[in-house]
């Protein structure tokens, strides 16, 4: 048994496909199934089964497989710490982040990260907060982009900032004329929102929840830029974070966006890597970078910025 092994099983139980686990191996075919199969008679344990279209694991192979994935990653820190030993701030770190805030965040704060560490090799990885989370846990990011609260003891959260929330109503709306309003201002209000399996879904559940908002569940949006779409379409209202509507992000005159007075709606980002990291050092520098946005951009008011808003509501 080899590291060259483990490897090829990670990549049968990432793929299920003898042919693209090859593939991400940079090996044939043939060259994988016969490790594979070296690698059961070592075990004496059947690792997969083999099916004309598909690949399964047996359990026992899930298991080898999740050990497989530990040492490797285990390997790679050791790598990576080596590398990073003889220039702390060069080598190779891979940090994920969730749809609802990587176009909007990092325009912010890439610029500023290549400056600051000029040799280092970032690699972003956008996907939903589970699957990161998931990729976190098994060493296939180095860090992660998320929405607190994140309930994991093995996990580090560096709290980055608190991102506020802002109402985006149609512009013939009866809340358009306003320039503000309280939560309260939203109790049977119907809001759009995103599909399961965003995090910024459970968050505006959570605003609807206080203020006795309800959603209007006949249209569920697959992005923010969708749920944008359909507010300028005078389809409803919803809830946006405040960087999905700062520059560069262009203004829409067909949508007024209004933010609340008093408890003000938010959701807090942190970054979060595992705490037996040999990162962790580095990893800290990184979230300062990230964490380090200008005041103006998460506290500009609605009028200096965000997009014009009318002193009365425009005529039918």
């Amino acid at each position: 048994m080899n590291l060259r092994d483990l490897r090829y099983l990670v990549a049968l139980a990432d793929h299920r496909h003898f042919g693209r686990a090859a593939a991400a191996c940079f090996v044939s075919q043939p060259t994988l199934s016969t490790q594979i199969r070296k690698l059961e008679d070592e075990l004496g344990v059947a690792l997969v089964e083999r099916a004309p279209r598909k690949v399964m694991l047996t359990p026992a192979g899930r298991e080898a497989a999740d050990r497989a994935r530990r040492i490797v990653s285990e390997v790679e820190q050791m790598k990576e710490a080596a590398r990073r030993g003889q220039d702390p701030q060069a080598g190779t770190v891979r940090v994920g982040i969730f749809p609802t805030l990587g176009p909007y965040l990092l325009p912010h704060v890439i610029p500023r990260v290549r400056t600051r560490f000029p040799h280092l090799e970032l690699l972003l990885v956008e996907e939903k907060s589970e699957v990161l989370l998931s990729r976190l846990r098994d060493g296939r990011l180095d860090a992660a982009l998320l929405a607190l609260p994140v309930d994991d003891d093995q996990l580090h959260t560096e709290l980055l900032f608190s991102e506020p929330f802002v109402l985006a109503v149609p512009e013939r709306h009866p809340f358009a004329g306003r320039t503000s309003l309280k939560l309260d201002d939203l109790a049977d209000q119907r809001l759009l929102l995103l599909e399961d399996g965003h995090c910024l879904r459970e968050q505006a559940l959570d605003v609807c929840q206080l203020s006795g908002a309800h959603e209007k569940s006949e249209f569920r949006a697959t992005s923010l830029e969708t749920l944008r779409q359909m507010v300028a379409a005078n389809v409803g209202i919803t809830l946006l974070p405040l960087l999905a509507v700062q520059p560069p992000v262009a203004r829409s005159e067909d949508i007024r966006l209004l933010r609340f007075e008093g408890h003000t709606p938010t959701r807090e980002i942190a970054m979060v890597w595992r705490r037996s990291s040999a990162m962790d050092a580095f990893l800290r520098q990184l979230a300062t970078e990230f964490g380090a946005l200008p005041p103006a951009l998460l506290g500009a008011p609605v009028n200096d910025g965000i997009a014009p808003v009318d002193p009365a509501p425009r005529a039918a």
